[in-house]
């Protein structure tokens, strides 16, 4: 056992705490729930479901920030709801498929060379104006591909209107915006595996 004493708890710096109490209300009112989220969740898990049956996966795409939320739900969702997903995320096919095509371009040519029937692209751009991922998406679409998308900021943002099911998120800021994303995603996989907590393992 620890001999170390906790530090006493200072008072919040009053600007500091208005700060947050914003914060948090924003964040509250971001991620603030109706039939109409409740169904888009529901039909996410139909469309990774359908994926899995067909012998397809899930394939995450995003950057930066999206990227490492990208990344994150790939492997929560096959490891722990048991439907085969993948990331787009290794350096030496970015890289290479960045240098020979542009980066504009990279995501739609990974997806044309990796994607298959029945898979389901999940295409995550806070902006939603991110021109890798929009091309990913035509790239997803010319193959008649299930596409989910996840967007943020402006209401008419092109991504927005691209995926059979659509997230977006009223928000201007790119923490909540990207908290919203992983928030939802993460409930569409605790629907498939039908439980809120359950061990790592």
């Amino acid at each position: 056992m620890s001999s170390r004493q906790s530090m006493p708890v200072e008072p919040v710096d009053p600007e500091h705490k208005a700060f947050l109490v914003d914060y948090m209300g924003r964040l509250h009112r971001a991620t603030a729930v109706d039939d109409g989220v409740f169904a888009k969740i529901a039909a996410t898990r139909a469309i990774w479901l359908r994926a899995r049956e067909q012998g397809g996966r899930v394939i995450f795409i995003g950057n930066g920030g999206s990227a490492g939320i990208a990344s994150h739900l790939a492997i929560d969702l096959a490891k722990n709801a048991s439907v085969p997903a993948h990331c787009f995320s290794d350096a030496s096919m970015m890289s290479c498929l960045a240098n020979d095509y542009g980066f504009e371009d990279w995501l739609a040519h990974a997806v044309r060379l990796s994607a298959r029937a029945g898979d389901c692209l999940v295409a995550i751009s806070s902006s939603g104006r991110s021109k890798n991922i929009l091309n990913a998406v035509a790239q997803a679409r010319a193959m008649k591909l299930d596409v989910v998308t996840l967007s943020g900021m402006n209401a008419d943002n092109p991504l927005r209107g691209l995926g059979d099911v659509n997230f977006w998120v009223d928000s201007r800021s790119y923490n909540i915006v990207e908290t919203a994303h992983q928030f939802w995603m993460m409930a569409a996989i605790d629907l498939i595996i039908g439980r809120a907590e359950y061990p790592a393992s």
